[in-house]
């Protein structure tokens, strides 16, 4: 009945208590910034061939870097779990892109966490019409 449904779709865990992580289970945040960079210089430099149109059609194509940064951010933070080998670690990845028009940006993010087991890591790109920031949080977990 419902009860061996509901017995055979839960699968409990018990906890662990592990409170810090092993030395092969850290955040690399160097490996999470080259990462991070390689992805940002392959999805944005595809994107290089509209730059002009964007520039001048940027608030029409909003609705296209919305998608552009979530499919990005997604794909950073895949890779991330991948190749960074950190199963108690939550990956968190912030990614801002922006117009240049001969302005200044600063992307800054503080968070509260332990500095022995949570890290991050930050990545920048720009071309000649845009720019964009990425920071990939690793934060351990319970």
């Amino acid at each position: 009945g419902i009860e061996a449904f509901v017995n055979s779709a839960i699968e409990l865990l018990e906890p662990t208590y592990r409170t810090k992580p092993s030395e092969d289970e850290r955040f690399n945040a160097d490996k999470a910034k080259a990462i991070a960079t390689e992805i940002l210089e392959r999805e944005l430099d595809a994107t290089k061939v509209d730059a002009d149109k964007q520039v001048e059609e940027w608030a029409d194509f909003s609705d296209g870097f919305e998608s552009l940064s979530k499919s990005i951010a997604d794909k950073v933070k895949a890779k991330c779990r991948e190749e960074l080998h950190c199963p108690r670690h939550k990956i968190l990845v912030h990614l801002a892109i922006g117009q240049r028009k001969d302005q200044g940006v600063s992307v800054i993010s503080r968070c509260l966490w332990d500095n022995g087991t949570d890290n991050y890591a930050s990545a920048s790109y720009r071309n000649e019409a845009m720019w964009a920031s990425c920071i990939v949080f690793g934060l351990y977990t319970e």
